[in-house]
This record gives structure tokens, sequence and C-alpha cells, in this order.
């Protein structure tokens, strides 16, 4: 028994592994909370959301950001230390952009960046504040990732709308 007081066998991911398509699908991930989704978002100056992907919640950032990097153009890409790799950097520089991401602690050779930079990072901030507004994205309501999607892209249309 877990500290959450399921079983293995009673989990609420384990019955959504069995489901077809299995967890991948519904883009939901173990962790020690639970299962999870991550919204990775690309929002502009003001919050606003530009793209986003929709992956488990155990998936690394750094492996979804390159795919939603690509086709966009910026002057500075703003990220957390979670983004710190060289395959995000990489494909920021292909971008034409400067990364604004701060080092890791662990990393042997940290990459220079800009500081006073990082605090206009508060725009992605808001673009999740904003997308939290909708209790279905809150509460995930829906069960596989399609329809999770198309709820985060409904609601990006929303915020907008309200431009």
């Amino acid at each position: 028994m877990g500290r959450s007081g399921w079983t293995d066998a009673d989990h609420p991911c384990r019955e959504a592994a069995s489901s077809k398509g299995g967890l991948w699908n519904q883009a939901l991930g173990q962790s020690r909370g639970g299962c999870s989704t991550k919204i990775h978002l690309i929002c502009d100056a003001h919050g606003d959301p530009l793209d986003f992907l929709v992956t488990p919640g155990q998936a690394h950032e750094s492996r979804s950001a390159e795919g939603l990097l690509c086709g966009w153009q910026a002057e500075y890409v703003s990220g957390d230390r979670a983004y710190d790799g060289n395959p995000v950097r990489k494909a920021i520089e292909a971008m034409g952009a400067t990364a604004v991401i701060p080092p890791h602690p662990r990393r042997k050779n940290p990459a220079a960046w800009v500081s006073h930079l990082y605090k206009a990072r508060h725009a992605i901030e808001h673009g999740f504040a904003k997308l939290k507004q909708f209790r279905a994205l809150a509460t995930r309501f829906d069960k596989t990732a399609r329809s999770f999607s198309a709820q985060v892209a409904l609601a990006c249309i929303v915020i907008w709308l309200r431009l």
C-alpha cells in the first residue's frame, strides 16, 4: 500500500493505463503526488498564449521545448532552470534568439545569462494564471490528451478574444 492509501492495483493511473492508448494517449504521468499533466506554453510579452503542448507529468521540459520552439522567432526566450540544457539552448540559438535561462546549479560549465531580463519571465506566469481561470483546465476534467488539448486551445482563443 502506498502513502496515499491505495494499493498498486487500485491506483487511478493503473486503470488509465489499461484503457485504450495507455497513459501517454491520456497525457497522464505518474509522480509522487499522483497522476498529473504538464502544459508547456509559449507566451508573448503580455502573457497571452501563442502555442502550447500537453505532456504527461513525468516528461521532462527540455524534451518538449525543442519541438515547441521550432518555427518561432523572438529576440529573447525566457524559461526556468528546467529548460537549461544544451539541446534547448541550441534550439534557441537556431531561432536567432538569446536564451534567458538561469543555469542549473549542478551544471559544470554554466552558460552566461542576463539576470535583469529574467524578470520579464513573469509574462509566462501571467499566461498560466489566465489559463487557470478556466476550471476545466485547472482540475483536468478531460480523460484523453486530445480533448484536454482542445480545452486548452479553446481557453487560449477566449483569452485572445478578451483582448
